[in-house]
């Protein structure tokens, strides 16, 4: 299984992760939760430290935390971030999605 951040993407998580009221933060946790016009949505949360059950990935020289039911959901999937006139964020290339909504904010598997 494998999870991957653009060299954008890692850029962004580090300005992220140096903000003062992030000190105790050492990764990102990604998760697939329920929601949006598609059905599921990603969420993105730095966190300090994995959980028990949750798989490690490094990309960038970043940690990212995967808890067991996102992993199943996130295989292959590249984060990427980015800025224009229209607005900024994540963006995400899963190739594990089958469908999503209009304005990519939600997709389904």
């Amino acid at each position: 299984m494998s999870i991957t951040m653009t060299p954008h993407a890692a850029e962004k998580v580090r300005q992220l992760l140096s903000q003062p009221d992030q000190e105790a933060a050492t990764g990102l946790r990604v998760k697939v939760v329920g929601g949006g016009c598609a059905g599921m949505s990603y969420e993105l949360v730095l966190e300090k430290e994995a959980g028990e059950a949750d798989a490690v990935y490094e990309s960038e020289g970043l940690k990212i935390f995967v808890d067991p039911k996102s992993g199943l959901f996130l295989n292959g999937t590249q984060i990427d971030y980015h800025e224009s006139i229209m607005g900024s964020g994540f963006k995400f290339e899963n190739p594990n999605a089958t469908g999503g909504c209009g304005c990519g904010e939600s997709f389904s598997a």
